[in-house]
């Protein structure tokens, strides 16, 4: 049997003004995704427990079928994985952003999508300028997403469970003083913030960006701290053999450390530009093998959220449908026995331009799936579904396990 997941990142969302009262979903045209509902099921889950902060490090993992109560230690440790950084059991692991902060707001938590190269030069001028200490290094990611590791001495380090940190993308427009870190080892965080300033500043290539109307990064923002997870992997958790297609190094993150391959896709952005049908043929290539079963993440839906575009959504949705859904259904059904579902991690909301709690909507077609006669994939259609899993991550033993 194959199995394949696309997660239409922070898709789900509420109706739209722009869009005629519909919501995303709603309004696009997805004729795959709706064909796989025609023949399947279509339901909600909600991944991300409300006693935790929406994002999609904790409603991946759920989606990934762990319990993010159980597992979930940050978002950081993820992203360490992701580029083979091996974290020692009492070491820390921060996130860490390029983000543009004009008259003390969030301006973008992207530093306008700040280049590969900028940002590697701004994150190597900080090491050189604040990590004299060894216990701190920090290490270059891609573009705006970075990563600061704490390497614990004599088994201490600063933070703590009450460390409290805030991500950048959830206070875009806002005044950031209050939002600043707070708890064990907040000083440290804080003081590391308020230096990136003044390099930021000080640095040519910043300087030139600013200089040519782009916008410039004028800190570096510091979160989603948290020490090294210890998960199952998924082949003995549920059976088969997984690979995931990401452009985000959390979700890559995530795949090495459940066993899965990381496969790479050129032109993959994570971005509204990303190749979505480039990922698409590389999910056909990589199930056609003994791979038993293929993620494909698409972070573009969420981006478009985040930036309060509501026709960027919905032409992200078309993409994902044009180039991904339908190529790999198609595929599929050449294969033999197959389940597919599609399913976000978490909503995404255009009004407020950051990660939500709440259900998303769901769908699973192929072998031994009862049809539920619901005909169309959307947030409105998967409430009128039989099925909600309120512990999201039940639903992929449902979705391997049980149909």
């Amino acid at each position: 049997m194959k199995f394949a997941l696309i997660i239409p990142d922070g898709c789900a969302d509420e109706p739209q003004p722009k869009l005629g009262g519909l919501t995303p979903l709603q309004a696009a045209h997805v004729p795959h995704m709706d064909a796989i509902a025609a023949a399947g099921i279509v339901g909600q889950a909600d991944h991300v427990p409300a006693s935790m902060p929406s994002g999609s490090d904790v409603g991946t993992m759920s989606l990934f079928g762990y319990d993010p109560i159980k597992y979930h230690t940050g978002r950081a440790p993820l992203e360490a994985a992701a580029q083979g950084i091996e974290l020692g059991a009492d070491d820390w692991a921060i996130r860490c952003n390029l983000v543009t902060v004009e008259e003390e707001r969030m301006r973008s938590f992207t530093a306008g999508q700040i280049p590969n190269g900028l940002g590697a030069s701004l994150i190597q001028a900080m090491q050189a300028a604040c990590c004299g200490d060894e216990h701190w290094k920090f290490h270059a990611g891609v573009s705006y997403r970075n990563l600061l590791l704490y390497r614990a001495r004599d088994g201490k380090a600063p933070f703590a469970d009450d460390t409290y940190t805030v991500p950048p993308h959830d206070i875009t427009d806002q005044l950031i003083a209050e939002h600043l870190p707070m708890g064990s080892g907040s000083c440290d965080l804080r003081a590391l913030m308020d230096k990136s300033r003044a390099i930021f500043a000080d640095h040519p290539e910043n300087q030139a960006r600013a200089a040519a109307g782009q916008l410039a990064a004028t800190q570096i923002w510091l979160w989603g701290q948290g020490r090294r997870p210890a998960l199952q992997p998924f082949a003995e958790k549920f059976g088969p053999r997984g690979a995931v297609i990401t452009a985000v190094d959390l979700l890559r993150g995530i795949g090495r450390l459940i066993g899965w391959d990381v496969l790479e896709v050129a032109g993959a952005t994570g971005y509204l530009d990303t190749d979505y049908k480039a990922k698409g043929q590389r999910a056909i290539e990589a199930i056609s093998g003994d791979l038993d079963f293929i993620v494909v993440h698409v972070e573009a839906t969420d981006e478009a959220s985040h930036e309060g575009e509501a026709e960027e959504k919905v032409k992200a949705l078309e993409q994902i449908d044009q180039h991904i859904v339908g190529p790999l259904h198609a595929h599929l059904k050449t294969l033999g026995d197959y389940r597919i579902l599609v399913c976000p991690d978490h909503p995404t909301f255009l009004r407020t331009k950051t990660h939500s709690h709440g259900y998303v909507p769901f769908t699973i077609c192929g072998k031994d799936i009862t049809p539920d006669n619901l005909p169309t994939y959307d947030e409105p259609t998967a409430a009128k579904g039989n099925i909600r899993f309120d512990a999201g991550c039940d639903l992929m033993g449902h979705f391997v396990r049980n149909g």
